[in-house]
């Protein structure tokens, strides 16, 4: 862009040829080097700078090196007007550069004049050198002032106000150089008051390592008072010139940076959440085995601790994974919003390892969970079925055996053959009676086979004694029946040769027997096990116990009458003088047994009704055990569900910043934590009443495990919601989003949201849009929607939404933006070395870098050149790293 520059009226220059001599003497050093650190790209220099640009064709050549164009041919004549007709085409050039030459003419540069020389390469300076110096807007002196400025404002005794005495003292140089290179310069060594050194430290260091020729004499500059403005600028733009290239490069290497530290953080979180979604995995791999294992133990107290080891799981081991699951959502969804944001692709997560995937998983784990506890309490109550079983077996088996013992020997007793009449029949009629016995006791003898017969259906670990023993007893009654058909086979043989039976003595003994029998049924009733689960079970052992003892009486009035037989029995023995031998010939049961055996019966009463109270007691402590956690479940379950469709509101209703809605949520989050204790207490009710065996609740509809998966949900829901909340802010934050937006767009998703659900269907999203002022067609829609409804639900989210319209107004770095720093840094060519990452980059993104970039393929580069426009695109996901 051309200038047009006035450089001084007539009046001026007629005041510069007053010039100061310390400041003409400056000039002409320094625009002499100048002139020839530009000349000497040409292989020529001048001594004199008022001789050596008198014939125009060095003053020709130094245009031609500085603007890098061709001016017309010289003439090759040595007159004097070929040396004006030279000089002229220099200043027609200074003139088509929109400078203005005021005063200055062909002739004084001919004759030598130095004042007019000395100003016509002053404007030569200002144009080429000087001009394009403009920071922030401001003229080029400006510009070149304020660019000083900033350069050395955090030097101790450096304070840049112009371009004479701030430079007298030789720092502001120093500052300068050691701001861009401070390996040559060590400033903290450098003493004010020495003013020569530090000014030859710096002409020194510019000349040897800058490629910037000495322009000044420090003595000349120490000694004067005000040194030249016009030498100092010249010398002080060399150094801008200098330093712009790497500033430029260093700005290209910011950029660069920045986005690699994107796709590095990235990378982490990506490497992060493989990490922790295949420890979840493991762990869910490792748990599921465990729940599946089916294994029964055959006592009752190996399957309370499986069921005490199952608690421990629920209460320990599973709490930490529901939270390491909720977080690796939280984090993958942090993912994709810093992904989005950077424009780079969507994280796809290694196969198995996705969030449905681990969802999956976590279903499947709770599925086989609740199997599990199932399965064990299913089991408890059957070993509490079995052991109930087998312990009544054993009693049954116990008093049959005890009935049994001797009956075999005396079924196969030869008395009969040597008895007397009298005897004979005895014996037939004590064999009746026990046959009667017999029969009454057939009915214990087939509960003992139902009972073996269920202990084998529910697979008790000993059925095999079991088995062994019922068969005994089994084997052992076909025998007995066996033997007392035979004897009575034998007795009826003989039964004839009898005729006389005391009848009163089988009275007895027919009457003692049943009584006997109905005696010893009484005692196992009084003395039988029981379990029961209710309230109403208990009551009803109760009535049968009430309904037992309501017998009572007439049983009384069967002893007293099966006792007045022998009353009867003893009064006509003593009447008729009978000398009786004590011994009822047709039973063993004497009437001190009938007497024994009913004070038992009457002391074992009590008991029984003692027993049955204490149950009544456990079973109302059972059912207030049932109303207690009814009456926590009951409020903590609609508590649940009310949180839940309150925080599905919450995040499209809370008013204010983004902030301020994470203060409310994490406030919100905080009263849910606080709220766990109840959730603690109800844990408790719960233990206890799976540890007094209770299994059902009449009194409430919910469940632990209701109770439990809405706790887990409602957690993982208000922290999905704050990190809703948190990738709004993100958003804002790295797109420049400004929180009136938000707000506005938070009114407009509001205000079409019909259902209040924090969702919009696809007509409500298209008039929100119309509202906000989108021209809308079908094809631009459909495109939109693809947009906020990838996966076609039907519905815009909240979260989609300002996601659309963050992408809408905000700005994003490209892959081209990428690639042009790159450029700069490669000093425009279309391939990079490793030296020059190394070099431009910090060494652990320079090395980032260079293990990605592939091996540049054109027949420019030389050997190693890397390919960084590829890589360029590859960070934004156009092609693979």
């Amino acid at each position: 862009m051309m200038m047009n520059m006035r450089l001084k009226n007539e009046d001026e220059w007629d005041r510069d040829l007053l010039l100061d001599p310390a400041w003409e003497k400056q000039q002409r050093k320094t625009f002499t080097a100048w002139c020839n650190s530009h000349l000497r790209k040409a292989g020529t220099q001048i001594e004199n700078i008022e001789d050596d640009f008198r014939n125009g064709l060095k003053l020709m050549l130094l245009l031609e090196v500085i603007s890098g164009e061709r001016l017309p041919k010289p003439d090759k004549g040595k007159m004097r007007f070929h040396k004006i007709a030279n000089v002229n085409k220099a200043l027609d050039f200074i003139c088509s550069k929109g400078v203005k030459l005021v005063s200055i003419g062909a002739e004084e540069i001919v004759d030598g004049n130095t004042k007019m020389t000395l100003g016509m390469i002053w404007t030569i300076i200002l144009r080429f050198a000087i001009q394009d110096i403009s920071v922030e807007e401001t003229s080029a002196k400006e510009g070149l002032l304020l660019w000083c400025q900033r350069k050395t404002a955090p030097y101790r005794n450096v304070n840049v106000q112009n371009f004479h005495i701030s430079w007298k003292d030789g720092l502001a140089l120093c500052a300068l150089i050691h701001r861009h290179r401070p390996d040559l310069i060590d400033y903290s060594k450098l003493k004010k008051d020495d003013p020569i050194g530090n000014l030859n430290t710096a002409f020194e260091v510019a000349e040897k390592y800058l490629d910037i020729p000495k322009m000044l004499d420090a003595e000349d500059i120490v000694n004067t008072p005000k040194p030249d403005e016009k030498a100092i600028m010249t010398y002080v733009s060399c150094f801008y010139h200098a330093f712009a290239g790497a500033e430029q490069a260093e700005t290209a290497a910011n950029r660069i940076c920045k986005v690699l530290a994107v796709n590095q953080e990235n990378e982490k979180l990506m490497e992060e959440y493989e990490k922790l979604a295949s420890e979840l995995l493991e762990w869910i791999r490792k748990t599921i085995p465990w729940l599946e294992n089916r294994t029964a133990e055959h006592h009752m107290r190996a399957m309370q601790q499986k069921l005490e080891d199952f608690r421990d799981y629920r209460r320990i081991h599973k709490p930490p994974r529901v939270q390491e699951k909720c977080q690796l959502e939280i984090n993958f969804n942090t993912l994709q919003t810093k992904l989005r944001l950077s424009n780079r692709p969507a994280f796809m997560p290694s196969e198995g390892k996705m969030v449905s995937d681990i969802a999956n998983a976590w279903k499947g784990l709770e599925q086989v969970e609740k199997g599990y506890e199932e399965w064990l309490l299913t089991e408890i109550r059957r070993l509490e079925r079995l052991d109930h079983l087998a312990e009544k077996f054993k009693q049954k088996c116990s008093l049959h055996q005890s009935w049994t013992s001797g009956k075999e020997e005396l079924l196969s007793m030869k008395d009969y053959e040597s008895a007397s009449l009298m005897e004979i029949r005895a014996l037939m009629r004590k064999h009746e009676a026990f046959e009667s016995d017999l029969a009454a006791h057939q009915d214990r003898v087939e509960q003992i086979a139902a009972i073996a017969q269920e202990l084998n259906e529910l697979d008790y670990h000993d059925a095999s004694s079991v088995n062994t023993r019922c068969q005994g007893i089994c084997d052992q009654w076909d025998n007995l029946g066996t033997l007392t058909q035979k004897r009575r086979d034998s007795l009826e043989r003989v039964e004839k040769l009898w005729e006389t039976i005391d009848q009163l003595y089988l009275e007895f003994a027919k009457r003692a027997a049943p009584f006997n029998n109905w005696m010893d049924g009484a005692m196992e009733d009084l003395q039988d096990m029981f379990i029961v689960h209710s309230t109403e079970e208990i009551h009803s052992l109760i009535t049968a116990h009430d309904q037992f003892k309501a017998t009572l009486p007439e049983a009384d009035k069967e002893r007293m009458a099966t006792m007045g037989i022998q009353s009867e029995i003893v009064k006509i023995a003593q009447t008729y003088g009978i000398k009786l031998s004590g011994v009822n010939p047709y039973t063993n049961l004497s009437p001190q047994d009938i007497t024994n055996k009913w004070e038992t019966v009457k002391h074992l009463v009590p008991l029984r009704d003692q027993m049955l109270q204490e149950e009544v007691a456990r079973q109302q402590a059972n059912e207030r055990l049932r109303r207690q956690f009814a009456a926590q479940a009951n409020i903590i379950g609609p508590w649940i569900q009310t949180k839940m469709e309150e925080i599905g509101h919450v995040s499209v209703d809370i008013a204010g910043s983004l902030e301020e809605q994470m203060n409310s949520l994490k406030q919100y989050e905080q009263n849910i934590i606080n709220y766990k204790c109840n959730i603690d207490k109800l844990e408790g009710d719960h233990q206890l009443s799976q540890e007094s065996l209770i299994f059902d609740n009449k009194h409430t509809n919910y469940t632990m495990e209701h109770i439990r998966v809405g706790w887990e949900q409602l957690l993982t829901t208000i922290a999905r919601t704050i990190n809703e909340v948190e990738n709004q802010i993100l958003t804002r934050d790295a797109k420049g989003i400004s929180q009136e937006q938000l707000n506005e767009f938070r009114a407009s998703f509001n205000h079409f949201d019909r259902k209040r659900n924090g969702m919009m269907d696809p007509d409500d999203f298209r008039a929100c849009l119309i509202s906000m002022g989108y021209d809308l067609g079908e094809v631009e829609f459909a495109r939109i929607m693809t947009l906020v409804d990838s996966n076609n639900t039907g519905v815009v989210t909240f979260q989609a939404f300002i996601d659309f319209m963050t992408r809408e107004t905000a700005e994003t770095d490209t892959a081209d933006q990428v690639m042009a720093s790159f450029k700069i840094l490669a000093s425009d060519k279309s391939y990079i070395t490793v030296d020059e990452l190394r070099r431009e980059l910090p060494p652990e993104q320079a090395e980032y870098c260079i293990s990605r970039m592939t091996r540049y393929i054109g027949a420019d580069g030389p050997a190693g050149a890397l390919d960084y426009i590829s890589f360029s695109s590859a960070l934004y996901g156009e092609s693979d790293l």
